[in-house]
């Protein structure tokens, strides 16, 4: 395959990764401080929000860049290798992690949905929650099939 045959993918995992940073750096912060205005008393709400949304964004760099050497692999001609199988496991678990964060964060999603009588926001949490979950059941698959893609290819090279 030709070196730049993955150059589109490899910008849209860079161009996916720019709003999320954004995201952490501007809207986290307004959002802790937007918990602590509703809830004056619980004094620690702003560090459990800071502390769920950032957690939840070092799985989703580690599995872009996981993708990322994903698609180097497929430049090198190695997409059928024992390598792009364990990319695609460990970005299967950053996913798995990312959703179970968002679960572990959904009370927070509550009381401040609750508080500002917002359902929206219990909704974007689920939303989270279900679309790492897809991202989990499509690697886990993908991973199936690459492992066994990857176990004929090993069995015709002997043979041959």
């Amino acid at each position: 395959m030709k070196k730049g045959s993955t150059l589109f993918l490899k910008a849209a995992l860079i161009l996916m990764g720019i709003p999320v940073l954004a995201l952490c750096i501007f809207l986290v912060p307004e959002i802790a401080g937007f918990a602590a205005f509703l809830y004056p008393e619980m004094t620690s709400i702003s560090y459990l929000v800071y502390l769920d949304l950032y957690a939840t964004a070092v799985p989703f760099y580690f599995a872009l860049y996981q993708a990322f050497k994903l698609l180097s692999y497929i430049d090198k001609n190695h997409a059928f290798s024992e390598l792009s199988v364990r990319a695609l496991k460990k970005i299967k678990y950053c996913a798995l992690s990312i959703s179970l964060l968002y679960i572990a964060g959904m009370p927070l999603f509550y009381l401040l949905g609750e508080r500002d009588d917002a359902p929206g926001i219990i909704v974007i949490g689920m939303v989270m929650v279900f679309a790492s979950l897809v991202i989990t059941v499509f690697a886990a698959v993908l991973q199936k099939l690459l492992q066994k893609a990857v176990e004929i290819k090993s069995e015709n090279d002997l043979v041959v």
